[in-house]
């Protein structure tokens, strides 16, 4: 492989660097991504002008072949899209060939689901908690309601915590959320949710204002409440980490695995589009397939 310098990718590093302010491991990954694919040419390679669409997807498909991760081989060829876009922009190139290749779609990693006991045993957590501190004796029954809410109706934590007493219909069950983009939706409360936030609302003499709330009777952060998930999640035997989208993530599952349709649950998450929700059928099949391996006397 030739030796001289490669002023063309001098000039795209600098120009990443001083106009793009890009990041170090950034211009790391790319002349990294530059270099490699110089190397995999060797003496066929003349200059960056020659290469055509053929040699890129000749290219991919050698790394295809290596069983380079997908986002591996997506960040190498985002170095080269970046750089004959330079080349075409400031060094007179006619077109960038990497344009015309195809990647392969990027690794969607299936959501994070808790089974039904894991959700049983953190839902039952916080009655069976003591109360630390100066902390109200009406903060056992908040943290049960607060979790009790967000498994019942998959709420997102913003929504959560934005909720007022005038958004519950204690007559039909049911809460009034208003989700991204300021679209309102109505989700059903199970009847254990309900309970929960009648105790709840008691004990605390919660009547008007924000549902949940702080010892200061002021309302109840997103951060607060992610602090309260942590803090029983710290008393469990769930051995990963669970944020309040995890449940929503098992909430949906849930409903799936037991016989809900897709547009239903979609409706119920507050998604805009069905392909967003579709995500979860993936994770059922994934669920399905190992109850099939783990219970059929021939499938192993």
């Amino acid at each position: 492989m030739s030796t001289l310098p490669d002023t063309e990718v001098d000039d795209f590093i600098e120009f990443m660097t001083t106009e793009k302010n890009s990041s170090p491991k950034t211009l790391e990954n790319y002349t990294l991504a530059l270099r490699l694919l110089r190397e995999w040419h060797g003496d066929r390679f003349t200059k960056w002008r020659d290469l055509t669409a053929d040699h890129f997807r000749a290219y991919l498909f050698e790394l295809q072949k290596a069983e380079l991760a997908r986002s591996t081989v997506r960040l190498r060829f985002a170095a080269y899209r970046s750089f004959y876009k330079f080349l075409v922009h400031r060094r007179g190139y006619a077109k960038s060939p990497v344009a015309e290749v195809e990647l392969p779609k990027a690794d969607k990693p299936l959501p994070v689901v808790l089974t039904l006991t894991q959700i049983e045993e953190l839902l039952a957590l916080p009655m069976k908690s003591t109360l630390e501190g100066q902390a109200p004796s009406w903060m056992r029954e908040r943290d049960a309601a607060i979790l009790e809410l967000f498994y019942s109706t998959g709420l997102r934590l913003a929504e959560l915590a934005s909720l007022d007493l005038d958004d519950i219909d204690s007559v039909n069950e049911s809460v009034r959320v208003m989700g991204k983009g300021s679209k309102e939706r109505l989700v059903p409360i199970g009847s254990y949710a309900m309970k929960a936030m009648q105790i709840y609302r008691s004990a605390a003499r919660v009547f008007e204002g924000p549902l949940f709330i702080s010892k200061l009777r002021k309302r109840l952060s997103t951060r607060s409440i992610n602090s309260v998930l942590k803090k029983y999640l710290g008393q469990s035997s769930i051995a990963f980490n669970v944020t309040p989208h995890k449940l929503r993530h098992s909430f949906a599952t849930h409903l799936l695995d037991h016989g809900a349709d897709l547009r239903s649950v979609q409706a119920l998450l507050g998604h805009a589009s069905l392909s967003t929700t579709q995500i979860y059928t993936h994770v059922t099949k994934e669920r399905l397939r190992e109850a099939y391996t783990n219970a059929h006397p021939r499938a192993k």
